[in-house]
């Protein structure tokens, strides 16, 4: 039997679901902070056009970085588009804004959750202002979680 073409997008819109539940997540921990021993490492495309990240940190991770958000992070802010946070690099306060299409991995070590979504770069109508139509286009890559893993 020939399975038909998934009109649906039932792959995209699980993708959206799950990006919700990092929202969500999110939401929580900018309203009352992170409730006992929650804390998450987000890893995001740096890449994105859609990323507004310091000079230093985009050189540095010119791909995909990831940040960790414990115990220091200052004006979490959530919305539909994406978060915005305060985090400190080397003691200085860095501002982070990153759109949810650029988070690929969502991991809560306390309690051994882990997410990981399709990165697809966006086209030149979704990024207005951006380009000329000759920018390549990124491919989203799997990356192995082992190095979230507990090593005890």
């Amino acid at each position: 039997m020939q399975v038909a073409k998934d009109l649906m997008q039932y792959e995209q819109l699980a993708q959206e679901a799950l990006r919700d539940v990092v929202r969500k997540s999110l939401e929580r921990a900018a309203g009352d902070g992170l409730p006992g021993a929650h804390h998450f490492y987000i890893t995001f495309r740096t890449s994105d056009p859609g990323c507004d990240i310091d000079e230093s940190l985009a050189s540095a991770y010119p791909e995909e970085m990831t940040i960790v958000l414990e115990h220091q992070f200052w004006d979490l802010e959530v919305d539909d588009a994406g978060f915005e946070v305060t985090l400190k690099f080397g003691g200085v306060p860095k501002y982070l804004k990153v759109p949810w299409r650029a988070v690929t991995r969502f991991h809560d070590p306390s309690v051994g959750f882990r997410l990981h979504f399709d990165y697809a770069a966006p086209s030149p109508d979704d990024t207005p202002g951006q380009g000329d139509g000759d920018d390549q286009v990124n491919e989203g890559t799997v990356v192995s979680l082992e190095a979230f893993r507990n090593k005890e």
